[in-house]
């Protein structure tokens, strides 16, 4: 029998993260996982992450893995792959499939960061080839450089739905629109609007009927459903497609820890493990961090990761009490942050009227996935100004405030509290740098100069495809919802290596588009 200090299960961002924490204070750690690569979702997520510095904010999810892969190897943390764990027991023991062998491997604690499988939702043809999860195309794209098809209809308007969506967008695939059969999109609204500017529309209280092809997916029709999700009869509506995504739920792999006897319990986010707030299952010495525990962001999951590798330090008497209570205070201190505004666990499936501020949520913005003209006025990170200055349509309480960090002349404040709105501080001028365009996680910052030259304005705006336009070029300024609404000239392109592969683009449009322009189209390139 191979024998460890610690056993974690799963290589993710938690398991990762309580491998460096446990080995830092001197465990032996081997980490199993059932994949032929390390880092979990991670590695296909190409996006800037929200939160602050503490949380890794606006470092692309694939960077932070390297991080963490990097640390752990310097901290001779052994890392086994393509390693299937079929049997966790109470006594720590385990049973691992490697290649045609089973291995026997027993720790003296044990934590369990087996993350999230993708849920799926039957219709008629749900099981024809071109239906995918919508991590399946993630890692087809990211992981593989594979576009999972030309034309793409995606099921799911939560996070996932929206990120990966621009992702295809990115990967040069054509989004026909968002479906949902909620209200609302579920999702933070600075992703639905990246998408909504590229000209995909949302259709919500709707989902798909079937989809349609012999051996392949050729189309898909769709229908609203009532208040009761129930079809209604005459509303159906066809796309020809190729790829239909399904973005509709994860739900939590925690069969291990039920087979190892620890309690469960049945929760809206699936079936999880009872634990307390350090990761404790009702089994002494075992852990659960990440999704296994509850469906949050992959920096959620770091840091209960990092938590639970102190804990089992502590259970192990590696660490003492108080120097655990020192670390795990902080680390509870950055993980009660990410759970606050509108989306904290508490708020899911609420309807939230006013902001932390008390100002209406734009309605258009849950509807649409775009902030209507006629709403602007009411946010403070939306003004007009003199000479160039930034313009924030960030208008719910999410947990981020890199803009605040980037600004080198403090022009923008969002206080202690990250779920705050940002706003502008008019005592310090803006130089025009685009640090914080370029530090949005959300794509939600423009630089704006209405006196750029008289009868036109200059927007400064985030890009991220390719080919990357060059300065002189000549093409459309699309406004919030994809509509084209005018002529543009490309007058600078910023790509610096601090901007992380965000490129700056300014445009000169006439100055009555100042606040309507926000995406830029190439002639003959569409991104619809």
């Amino acid at each position: 029998m191979n024998r460890f200090d610690l056993i974690i299960i799963g290589a993710g961002p938690a398991g990762l993260s309580a491998a460096i924490s446990a080995a830092k204070n001197g465990l032996s750690v081997i980490v199993f996982d059932e994949n032929s690569k390390p880092g979990g979702q991670l590695f296909k997520q190409i996006h800037k992450f929200f939160g602050s510095k503490e949380h890794k904010a606006k470092i692309r999810g694939f960077r932070i893995g390297e991080e963490l892969l990097k640390e752990a190897e310097d901290l001779k943390v052994t890392v086994v792959l393509n390693a299937i764990v079929t049997g966790l027991y109470q006594d720590k023991e385990i049973t691992v499939k490697i290649g045609e062998e089973i291995c026997h491997y027993k720790g003296d604690a044990v934590i369990v960061a087996t993350g999230a499988t993708e849920n799926m939702v039957p219709f008629e043809g749900w099981t024809l080839p071109g239906v995918i999860g919508a991590g399946a195309s993630q890692t087809m794209m990211n992981l593989h450089h594979i576009k999972p098809g030309n034309k793409v209809l995606m099921l799911g308007t939560g996070n996932v739905g929206l990120v990966v969506s621009f992702q295809l967008l990115q990967a040069g695939c054509q989004v026909a629109a968002l479906v949902d059969a909620a209200p609302k999109i579920g999702g933070y609204g600075v992703h639905a609007a990246k998408v909504a500017r590229c000209g995909v529309p949302f259709y919500l209280s709707h989902t798909i009927i079937k989809a349609e092809g012999e051996d392949r997916v050729t189309g898909v029709v769709i229908g609203e459903v009532d208040s009761s999700f129930q079809l209604i009869p005459g509303t159906e509506k066809h796309f020809s497609v190729d790829t239909i995504c399904l973005a509709v739920g994860l739900s939590p792999m925690s069969q291990l820890l039920h087979m190892a006897g620890c309690k469960m319990q049945d929760t809206p986010l699936g079936y999880v493990p009872v634990i307390d707030e350090n990761g404790g299952t009702s089994i002494p010495g075992i852990y659960a961090a990440g999704d296994v525990s509850g469906i949050e962001e992959a920096s959620s999951a770091m840091i209960e990761g990092r938590i639970a590798g102190i804990k089992a330090a502590q259970y192990l008497g590696f660490l003492s009490e108080d120097g655990a209570k020192e670390t795990t205070t902080e680390l509870e201190l950055a993980l009660d942050r990410l759970r606050k505004g509108m989306f904290a666990p508490e708020n899911r499936g609420k309807k939230i009227a006013l902001t932390d501020e008390g100002i209406p949520v734009s309605e258009s913005l849950l509807t649409k996935g775009y902030l209507d003209e006629v709403e602007l006025d009411r946010f403070p990170g939306i003004a007009k100004g003199r000479g160039i200055h930034p313009v924030m349509e960030c208008t719910q309480n999410i947990p981020c405030n890199p803009c605040q960090d980037a600004c080198p002349r403090k022009c923008i404040k969002i206080g202690d509290t990250i779920t705050s709105l940002p706003v502008i501080d008019e005592e310090n001028i803006c130089s025009g740098c685009g640090m914080c365009v370029a530090s949005c996680s959300g794509q939600a910052i423009f630089l704006l100069n209405e006196e750029y030259e008289p009868g036109y304005a200059s927007v400064t705006l985030p890009y991220e495809f390719l080919p990357i336009p060059a300065k002189g070029d000549n093409g459309t300024a699309l406004d919030r919802s994809g509509t084209e609404v005018c002529k543009a000239e490309i007058i600078e392109v910023k790509t610096l290596k601090a901007f992380d592969h965000t490129t700056l683009l300014t445009m000169k449009v006439p100055l009555d588009m100042a606040m309507k322009a926000r995406f830029y189209k190439s002639r003959g390139c569409s991104h619809e």
